[in-house]
């Protein structure tokens, strides 16, 4: 019962974060008004694009560890990559974004993360 659903959530998550460096590189501005910390009109696509191009990475590097070298080297990157929620929660609220978004969305990110971790280890 516990394999299917330490699965399940990993590969949501893995989507779930390919969907969102998608969209960092279609609609960067949205995307970042999203992330809680909106862009300049005029400004800042360099760094638009490199947050899509991690996020998609991150999507794809998940995705290929679950399915060629299992649970538990996913449960690994998932401890690592935690770290990036955690981060934007900082970089939130360090840059005028509201606590709802940093803890809401980002922080909230990093637990199920983490959780999404400790069921893959358990597998």
């Amino acid at each position: 019962m516990l394999t299917p659903i330490a699965y399940g959530l990993a590969i949501v998550l893995d989507v779930f974060i390919l969907f969102i460096g998608a969209r960092f590189l279609l609609a960067p501005h949205a995307a970042a008004a999203g992330y809680g910390v909106p862009a300049r009109k005029d400004g800042d696509p360099a760094y638009l694009s490199i947050k899509g191009l991690r996020d998609l990475t991150y999507g794809v590097l998940g995705l290929a560890l679950l399915a060629f070298a299992g649970a538990r080297a996913e449960a690994w990157f998932m401890l690592v990559v935690a770290l990036a929620p955690l981060g934007d929660t900082l970089i939130v609220l360090r840059n005028g974004g509201t606590r709802v978004v940093a803890f809401g969305i980002h922080f909230a990110t990093a637990v199920i993360v983490l959780i999404s971790a400790a069921l893959l280890f358990a597998v």
